[in-house]
């Protein structure tokens, strides 16, 4: 059955007709209400008139139809309740942000005003401390004051004592210049018999000179033939020295080397310097044995301990 059947009958009365309009404009209404949307409601199209003396025919509604629109209702309003619920937790959100900001901004007032007394307290210490320092600066004026006052008096008793000095002073240069009158006329004497002296001494000295020019002549040859050899055994070390331009480009190394008059290397002493370079150096005077060295004794003596900076040749 599961349909709702309105009767037909056919009249040709117009009270009829309007009854039946009237019917059909409640059922409308009656959906109308229930949707709670009139324009999501399901459309009953009526039962088209006809001219006076037609049949009117009867309006059938599917109940499965108006089950659905009845569920589509019911799922408007729940629709409806989230959106609501969803609205009333965003209202609820933005006034917890704004008690969180009307929190912040309010500790931030506050921490300007603790800043604001603070530095009201430290001018109030600071007016205090110029206060003081200005009673300081007044004491200490008074007291500036008082030692000029008193420098002026002790400058002017030294005044007086220089006068009195200096009169002593030239009292005593006159009897100076008697007694040293009387003293020169004796050393003329002196003097005379000094010369010879000085002119002795000057004689000797002229050729203790000549003699520390010529010793001052060998030592500079004396060195610069240790310079000569200096030069040689570094020449000799860096032949012998395997040389690594990776690691030993812009580096030395300073050695002590001790000597035998037949140029034997009794020992090796590293100074400063790259440790790479320090010990190829070391090596390649063990690959040596024997380093050039002078025959002369005066040259030998200064070269018998030898110091040479030995620079990497690539």
């Amino acid at each position: 059955m599961g349909q709702l059947l309105i009767s037909r009958f056919t009249t040709t009365s117009p009270y009829a007709k309007a009854l039946w309009l009237s019917l059909a404009l409640h059922v409308f209404l009656l959906v109308g209400l229930l949707a709670g949307d009139f324009s999501s409601t399901p459309k009953l199209k009526p039962t088209p008139t006809k001219q006076s003396g037609d049949p009117i025919k009867a309006v059938v509604i599917d109940k499965a139809t108006f089950e659905r629109a009845v569920n589509k209702i019911k799922k408007q309003k729940t629709d409806q309740l989230d959106a609501e619920k969803k609205r009333l937790k965003s209202v609820e959100k933005r006034a917890s942000d704004a008690k969180k900001r009307r929190a912040r901004e309010e500790a931030r007032i506050k921490k300007l005003e603790k800043q604001r007394k603070k530095k009201e307290q430290e001018k109030i210490k600071a007016d205090k401390a110029a206060k003081s320092s200005n009673a300081k600066a007044a004491k200490a004026e008074k007291i500036r004051k008082q030692k000029e006052q008193e420098k002026q008096v002790a400058e002017k008793a030294a005044a007086t004592a220089r006068s009195k000095r200096l009169k002593e002073e030239a009292d005593a240069k006159k009897a100076e210049n008697l007694r040293l009158e009387k003293i020169a006329d004796r050393k003329r004497k002196e003097i005379a018999a000094k010369e010879q002296a000085i002119q002795d001494a000057m004689l000797a000295q002229q050729m203790a000179d000549e003699m520390a020019s010529r010793n001052q002549a060998r030592q500079q040859q004396v060195m610069s033939e240790v310079d000569r050899y200096a030069a040689l055994i570094t020449q000799s070390i860096n032949q012998r020295m395997l040389s690594d331009k990776s690691t030993m480009t812009g580096k030395s190394c300073r050695i002590i080397i001790t000597l035998a008059p037949s140029g034997f290397v009794i020992d090796v002493k590293i100074g400063q310097g790259d440790k790479v370079v320090c010990d190829a150096a070391r090596i390649a005077v063990g690959k040596a044995g024997n380093l050039p060295v002078s025959k002369d004794p005066e040259v030998f003596k200064e070269m018998r301990k030898l110091g040479v900076t030995v620079i990497p040749e690539f």
